[in-house]
């Protein structure tokens, strides 16, 4: 396991306080009053395959709890780039994790908000991003950006707490799986993975 000092191995504690504040201030960028917990965080991870070559990416990371994961597994914490929408959280990501890269930026222009931050095809996408409270016109247009960035056949990972998949089932641009219903996270929650064709 690789974990460069300063960088927690296991999932921070709940960040209660700073999370509900971000709520209140925006619902519909930050879509859920607690932060993942550790069984969906450990699914999301167990997806990314490190030994594939390439940036991984983490959309709407929040208090880090996803990131914790993926460090937990071996990541190596240069390989990362957090891309965060909110001041307060992008300064406590910082702070926790002094060795990832975390870019304060819109994940729904990720092709601008990357550039000079990641180059070559993707390893991989995190995204916890709240994507149900989005128009169906922009999730369509993020996970177009996305495959365009991957490599073939790597994911661009999504949980939601709703019972569909956010996005269409069938592509002609990824392939689509779902992991059984994780009724530890509260709200229960499921990863949908979408492989780039």
């Amino acid at each position: 396991m690789h974990t460069a000092p300063g960088d927690k191995k296991t999932a921070p504690r709940f960040d209660g306080v700073k999370f509900i504040s971000s709520w209140f201030k925006n619902p519909k960028t930050v879509g859920a009053v607690a932060p993942s917990g550790p069984a969906l965080s450990r699914t999301m991870a167990a997806i990314v395959d490190a030994s594939v070559e390439g940036p991984i990416i983490e959309l709407g990371p929040g208090t880090g709890p996803v990131t914790a994961a993926l460090l937990e597994r071996g990541i190596d914490p240069s390989r990362l780039v957090l891309v965060e929408y909110d001041d307060a959280f992008c300064k406590a990501l910082q702070g926790k994790y002094p060795n990832v890269k975390v870019v304060q930026g819109d994940a729904f222009a990720l092709d601008r908000t990357l550039q000079g931050h990641a180059s070559g095809p993707l390893c991989a996408i995190v995204s916890s991003l709240p994507l149900l409270n989005f128009a169906q016109e922009q999730r369509q247009g993020l996970v177009e950006t996305a495959m365009k960035m991957l490599r073939p056949r790597s994911p661009f990972i999504q949980f939601t707490y709703g019972a569909n998949s956010p996005l269409p089932v069938e592509s002609h641009l990824y392939e689509t799986s779902a992991s059984k219903r994780i009724w530890w996270n509260l709200p229960p929650a499921r990863v949908w993975t979408y492989r780039a064709r």
